[in-house]
C-alpha cells in the first residue's frame, strides 16, 4: 500500500513539473519587435545641360614690366640733386636719377684731349708739305677743336696714303682713347629710362660708390606682369591674347588682364606651364597677390556639380521615378578645386545635390519637395 501512495505521488509531481516549466516557458517569451520603415529624405535639382567655359584658376604676384635695377659703372662721391635718392621718388624720363662726382675724370679726359690737339698740331707742317691737299680739313678741324665741347669726328680719310700718315702719328690711338673717357663720363650721371618711381635706394649723397655696386630699382607703375603656373593638359589651350579675369584675394576688386607669353617647356616636378598676364591699373602695386580665372576653352552639353557628389570619379547619383537612387555613368571633362563639370547626363534627370551617407544604387529615397 505503501508503494502504491509513493508511486502516485511521483507521477503526480512529474506531471505537476511538466505543466509548471511549460507555465514559466510560456510567460517568459518576448514579443517580436516591430520595425517601421523609414525613408531618407534627399535634395535634388533637374539636369540642364548648357555651354560651359573651363576656367583655369591661378594665382601669383605682380612685377612690373618695366623695372631696372640701378647699377654703377664707375667709381665717385653720389652727389645731392634737386630730388632726394630715395625709396617712392618719382622721376619723368629723361630726368637724372642720380650723379657722381666727376671732378678728376673730367680732369683726366681734358688732359687726354689737350694731348690729341697737340698731336693734330704738330702734324700740321708735314700735311702741308706732304698732303697739301687735306692740309685745310685739318686745320679748320683744330679751329673747331673745343676742350669744353664733346671731341668731334675725326676727318674722312681721302687716301689710303693719308690714312697710314695720321695712324702713323698716333692720332687715331689718341682720338679713341678720349671718346672711350668721354663714354665712361656720361656714366657719372644716371638717368630715368621712362617715367616711373624709385623702389629701392641702397645709397644716399656722400657715400663713396663703386664699380658695380647696386644703387637702387626703378620701376614703371602703369603696367605689371604676373607668372602664372597652369596644369600641363591644358597648354595647348591657353592662346597669347586671351582675357583674363583677375581678383585680388579679398575678392573686392576685379581687374581685366591678357596673356601675352605662354612659356613653351613644361615643369617637370610639378607638370605645370607657365604663362604671363598683362595688367594695368593705378590700384596694383608691385608684389600684389592677385588670383586669375584664364578661360581655356568650353564643353556643350555640360553640367557642372560639386566634387563631393562624384563616385568613383566616374558616377553620380540620379533619382528615377522619384524614389530610387541610380547610379549613373558620366564623363568628368575638368576638375577644378570644389566642382567638376561632367557630360552624359540628360536634361531634366535628378541629380542629388547633397552627399547621401550609406547611399547605394536602388535604394528608395524621399525627395524634399521644399
Amino acid at each position: 500500500m505503501r508503494k502504491t501512495i509513493l508511486s502516485i505521488l511521483g507521477i503526480a509531481f512529474a506531471v505537476g513539473a511538466i505543466f509548471l516549466g511549460k507555465f514559466l516557458i510560456d510567460n517568459n517569451t518576448k514579443p517580436k519587435p516591430k520595425f517601421s520603415r523609414t525613408l531618407k529624405t534627399v535634395f535634388v535639382e533637374e539636369v540642364n545641360n548648357k555651354e560651359i567655359d573651363i576656367v583655369l584658376t591661378a594665382s601669383g604676384s605682380l612685377v612690373a614690366k618695366d623695372k631696372i635695377e640701378i647699377y654703377s659703372e664707375v667709381q665717385g662721391l653720389l652727389k645731392t640733386s634737386r630730388k632726394p635718392f630715395k625709396a617712392g621718388s618719382t622721376y619723368r624720363k629723361g630726368e637724372t636719377l642720380l650723379s657722381l662726382n666727376s671732378d678728376e675724370f673730367y680732369a683726366s679726359i681734358q688732359s687726354q684731349k689737350s694731348n690729341l690737339y697737340n698731336l693734330i698740331t704738330s702734324t700740321l707742317p708735314d700735311l702741308r708739305l706732304d698732303y697739301p691737299s687735306e692740309f685745310k680739313k685739318w686745320q679748320s678741324y683744330l679751329q673747331n677743336y673745343d676742350l669744353d665741347k664733346t671731341t668731334p669726328k675725326l676727318p674722312a680719310f681721302s687716301s689710303d696714303k693719308e690714312k697710314y700718315f695720321i695712324t702713323g702719328r698716333g692720332i687715331l690711338t689718341a682720338y679713341y682713347n678720349v671718346k672711350n673717357l668721354e663714354v665712361r663720363l656720361t656714366k657719372h650721371q644716371i638717368k630715368a629710362p621712362f617715367t616711373g618711381i624709385l623702389t629701392e635706394a641702397l645709397v644716399s649723397p656722400g657715400t663713396l660708390v663703386r664699380t658695380g655696386q647696386k644703387l637702387g630699382e626703378f620701376i614703371n607703375p602703369g603696367v605689371y606682369e604676373m607668372e602664372v603656373s597652369i596644369n600641363a593638359a591644358f597648354a595647348d589651350l591657353l592662346k597669347v591674347g586671351n582675357s583674363v579675369a583677375l581678383t585680388n584675394l579679398e575678392k573686392t576688386k576685379s581687374y581685366t588682364g591678357k596673356v601675352v607669353r605662354v612659356n613653351g617647356k613644361v615643369d617637370q616636378t610639378s607638370q605645370t606651364i607657365k604663362a604671363y598676364v598683362d595688367v594695368a591699373s593705378n590700384d596694383l602695386k608691385e608684389g600684389m597677390f592677385l588670383e586669375a580665372d584664364l578661360v581655356a576653352k568650353s564643353e556643350t552639353d555640360a553640367v557642372e556639380v560639386s566634387r563631393k557628389l562624384l563616385v568613383d570619379d566616374k558616377a553620380i547619383y540620379t533619382v528615377k521615378n522619384d524614389s530610387i537612387l541610380s547610379l549613373v555613368n558620366v564623363n568628368p571633362v575638368y576638375f577644378s578645386d570644389e566642382n567638376v563639370v561632367i557630360k552624359g547626363l540628360e536634361n531634366n534627370q535628378k541629380i542629388l545635390t547633397q552627399v547621401l551617407p550609406g547611399a547605394f544604387d536602388g535604394m528608395i529615397v524621399k525627395i524634399n519637395k521644399k
